[in-house]
């Protein structure tokens, strides 16, 4: 799951989705309300709860005095909850955060969302809140997690920066200067202060002193207009008086000071925050760390907390490093006594050329260019301390090799780097950051040879283009050739929640490839393919993790690979952690590719879900799911593929506004009308099957109306749910209402079957599915299949079957995601015999009794990979023995294995399924 398919619901109001399907909490149980509030009416429905906390939605704006009557109001039997009033443009959500010791008076919190806003700190808080599908969190754990959330604040260096920046850009805002204005002051803001601070001139401090001494604040606007000119004007052709302060101001040039600047008088506050920020070490902040200061001026939410989305050094090098900067290291340690190959090594840095076609604020190309440069210093040491070393030999060198001014020998230039950003500020920062990054590198060279470039007046900058990538010709910022290395991180929007005009995108730049599984992201990679055309360079995006996983896979790797593109090396999915404390974070894969034969590929995984410390593996191949197995696609199917296995569909799907099912503390009224008492079913979605919790339906297939016209209870209840369907924006749902006794959706079987979670944990080793009798009705939260017999619990339960989920199943953050369609139909399960077929019945019912020895122990106990009790470990390994001999299997298999066996299985059953 990633921030962006998260805020896609939030934008498309789609709360019930968000909060049930992604973020794992429990189906509404409360009827809308319906509140009156200085003669209007407002309408709350509930979308979702958890333990009593309850999420509202009022789809209408009122005033926040109105908000606050409203959620008082809402608060008289709902001492949690969470409302959130929305119109089409904006929302804010309301939630009362009480002090220390559980006191009930709260200070009510509101957090603004502005619809499309992507930098908004709301992604945090929806993390905070989101639940494991197979987690019983105590109701006090989730408040506590709320409260970090909301209340958090982070004062790292980084942090602390782009708070400077957002007060200065809330003073310019109140100023009244637009926003292309206010972007361009601060980008020249930003690089006067790191100059200062970066000895990127003499006297140092020269624009803090300035500003300190030369300036006022009835007068900044002016003053500022006027350093502006002076800056992008040569010193030949400046019309400064002798003696005057300005004089030492020296010319910059490269377009950051071009181009004029509308500035009103400004608040006398402005100057003030503008001398803080320059009492701020400006020079301990990387130049990749500046996008902090986009985020912290993109939006009052984001500059509330700082700017936290910005990515971390750590995660851009693990797309560089094994996309190119290994290889060249390795070459230079290969090379390091051979000048002639250290020559040709520099030579090759200097023809190589990077775009990033979704650059932001230009971290990627920042760390690159730092990391090269770097590469270059050592090169230039060493070929210097072989010249030594042939002098001390008595060796003749030439003259011009003993020089220590190696300025003219620099290959690795600013003008080697391109990058394409849609937002003007981002590109401003980018362009700026880059020019920072700059001074950085001859600073360092400066203090091994004691000379370095001057790069003012700046006469070599990157090419960073303001326009929007998609739309753009990559061949006219740098022609492709066998040099140019595309790197980046582009956007992310689902299939589901892309707008019309990035559907249109999608479908033009794939043109007749094109199909509905494809992201919005994947354009990038279309984008890519057609740029280098024949040409084998090399290039890696970071991603989501959905690109290697479940159905859109082969639509986006198949033209991939039929270009001739092979994956160099990957990141298997893993937390994509920002830089400051408790940013936000995403699961994503980084994949790159080339077109050789070397070096050989390198697999990192992630065994703690993610989280923890990659694994690095040499391996022979990357397939399209991330796996050291054969390259094959897998497709989509209606049926299994497996002969001997039923079909398995959805569970049973209420749609009542919470008025069919029955809560633990409603049990007892419902089962004391005699009459409801009979119809009273227990009712299991995933978090009731997976931690044996009490929840219950009326299930009234057999219900006469008579029966429900005599019962107070089944009578109310049914009245509701017609009210609700009715009430219903969608068509379907409105037909259901003239049945309203009924569930929207019914397939519950008339036999023993197996309920099957939608999710389970990355770390389980078992898949946690559980068999039910046909009294006890599955919900839509769970898959369902006929299993009179427990052959099909005992092929779930294999650890051949989740290793094949494992393999290329969707997932949602790092839980594996059941799909039937693809993972369960698509499982490449042999034809067995019928005493194979018994084998597995048998060694499934020992699961079942294993489990039976540890009464009030539910799944989640059962399987938690550190309690798994000895019988029930040794209850599957008997099982996994009967699978795996179906598969041919003689002797011990790590997952790897099995998953080369499936992806080999797979595509022999496919190529004969083909050829019948």
């Amino acid at each position: 799951m990633t921030d962006n398919r998260l805020l896609d619901l939030v934008d498309t109001r789609d709360f019930r989705t968000l909060f049930i399907d992604e973020l794992g909490w429990d189906n509404p149980d409360r009827p809308p309300l319906t509140l009156d509030v200085d003669g209007a009416n407002y309408t709350l429905t509930h979308v979702a709860g958890y333990k009593g906390l309850r999420i509202w939605h009022c789809p209408v704006l009122p005033p926040r005095p109105v908000q606050r009557q409203i959620d008082v109001l809402v608060g008289k039997d709902n001492l949690e909850r969470l409302v959130i009033f929305t119109d089409k443009h904006r929302q804010e959500w309301r939630w009362p955060r009480r002090a220390q010791l559980g006191s009930t008076n709260a200070k009510l919190v509101v957090h603004q969302y502005h619809i499309g806003d992507r930098t908004t700190h709301l992604v945090d808080r929806l993390r905070a809140i989101e639940l494991d599908f197979d987690e019983d969190l105590p109701l006090v754990s989730l408040l506590d997690r709320m409260r970090d959330a909301f209340d958090r604040e982070a004062e790292t260096a980084s942090v602390a920066a782009a708070r400077l920046m957002g007060t200065l850009y809330t003073h310019l805002e109140s100023a009244g200067v637009g926003e292309h204005d206010a972007t361009l002051l601060l980008a020249r803001l930003l690089f006067l202060l790191f100059g200062d601070d970066a000895d990127m001139w003499r006297p140092p401090a020269l624009f803090e002193n300035h500003l300190r001494n030369q300036t006022t604040a009835e007068t900044l606007h002016t003053d500022l207009i006027e350093l502006f000119d002076v800056l992008d004007t040569p010193e030949n052709r400046r019309s400064v008086a002798a003696g005057d302060p300005l004089t030492f101001f020296r010319y910059i040039n490269g377009g950051l000071f071009q181009g004029s600047l509308r500035l009103p008088p400004l608040p006398a506050e402005f100057r003030g925050a503008l001398l803080e920020a320059c009492s701020f070490n400006w020079s301990v902040i990387s130049p990749a760390v500046f996008g902090s200061m986009f985020q912290t001026v993109k939006s009052k939410e984001a500059r509330r907390h700082g700017g936290e989305h910005y990515t971390t050094e750590e995660n851009i090098l693990k797309t560089i490093q094994p996309l190119f900067l290994d290889e060249y290291r390795d070459r230079l340690e290969r090379a390091w006594n051979d000048k002639g190959q250290l020559t040709k090594l520099h030579n090759d840095l200097g023809q190589l050329r990077f775009l990033d076609p979704a650059c932001g604020c230009g971290n990627f190309l920042i760390v690159a260019y730092r990391e090269l440069r770097a590469l270059e210093l050592d090169i230039l040491k060493r070929r210097r301390d072989l010249d030594m070393d042939a002098i001390a030999a008595g060796k003749k060198v030439q003259r011009a090799q003993l020089s220590l001014d190696v300025t003219a020998n620099i290959k690795v230039t600013l003008d080697h780097f391109f990058g394409i950003e849609i937002e003007e500020w981002p590109a401003r920062i980018a362009e700026t950051a880059m020019l920072l990054v700059d001074h950085l590198a001859n600073q360092q060279m400066a203090e091994e040879f004691g000379e370095a470039p001057d790069r003012l007046p700046i006469e070599i900058a990157p090419t960073i283009i303001h326009a929007n990538a998609l739309h753009t010709d990559w061949a006219s910022l740098v022609p492709p050739s066998d040099d140019v290395v595309i790197l980046g991180n582009p956007p992310f929007i689902g299939q589901y929640t892309k707008t019309a005009a990035q559907t249109a995108d999608t479908k033009a730049i794939w043109g007749p490839r094109y199909n509905g599984y494809l992201d919005y992201v994947t354009c990038w990679y279309a984008k890519a393919i057609d740029f280098y055309g024949s040409f084998a360079s090399r290039w890696a995006f970071v991603s989501t993790n959905s690109i290697c996983q479940g159905e859109a896979v082969e639509f986006l790797w198949r033209p991939i690979l039929e270009a001739g593109w092979r994956c160099r090396f990957a990141h298997r999915s893993f937390q994509w952690v920002t830089e400051a404390t408790g940013g936000a974070a995403v699961h994503v894969s980084i994949v790159g590719f080339d077109k050789l034969n070397v070096p050989q590929p390198v697999l990192w995984t992630y065994p703690d879900g993610g989280k923890g410390q990659a694994e690095r593996h040499e391996v022979g191949n990357i397939n399209p799911y991330l796996c050291d197995a054969i390259t094959v696609l897998v497709s989509n199917r209606t049926s299994p593929i497996a002969t001997s296995l039923p079909a398995v569909v959805y569970g049973n799907k209420p749609t009542d506004g919470g008025n069919l099912v029955v809560g633990p503390g409603e049990h007892d009224d419902v089962a004391s009308d005699p009459i409801a008492a009979r119809y009273l079913r227990k009712f299991v979605g995933a978090r009731e099957l997976i931690h044996d919790l009490s929840r219950w339906c009326l299930w009234l297939v057999e219900a006469s109306a008579a029966d429900i016209k005599a019962s107070p209870v089944l009578r109310a209840r049914v009245a509701a749910v017609k009210e609700m369907r009715e009430a219903s924006s969608k068509a379907a749902t409105v037909k259901k209402a003239a049945t309203p006794h009924l569930f929207d959706e019914r397939r519950h079987p008339d036999v023993d079957y197996l309920a099957i979670p939608r999710h389970v944990g990355e770390q389980r080793r078992y898949f946690t599915a559980r068999r039910l009798t046909p009294d006890t009705i599955c919900s839509d939260a769970n898959f369902l299949a006929p299993d009179p017999d427990g052959f099909v619990l005992g092929v779930l339960s294999s650890s051949m079957f989740i290793a094949w989920m494992r393999a290329i199943g969707g997932r949602i953050k790092s839980d594996l995601r059941f799909s039937n369609t693809f993972v369960y139909n698509t499982f490449p399960f042999p034809a067995i015999t019928a005493e194979q077929r018994q084998r597995v019945i048998e060694a499934s019912a020992q699961i079942i009794a294993s489990r039976e020895n540890h009464p009030g122990m539910s799944l989640a106990d059962l399987y938690n990979p550190d309690r798994t009790p000895a019988d029930v470990s040794a209850a599957h390994e008997a099982l996994d023995k009967v699978i795996d001999a179906i598969f041919a299997v003689d002797g011990p298999i790590d997952e790897t294995a099995r998953q080369q066996l499936l992806f080999k299985k797979y595509a022999a059953m496919i190529a004969k399924a083909n050829k019948s």
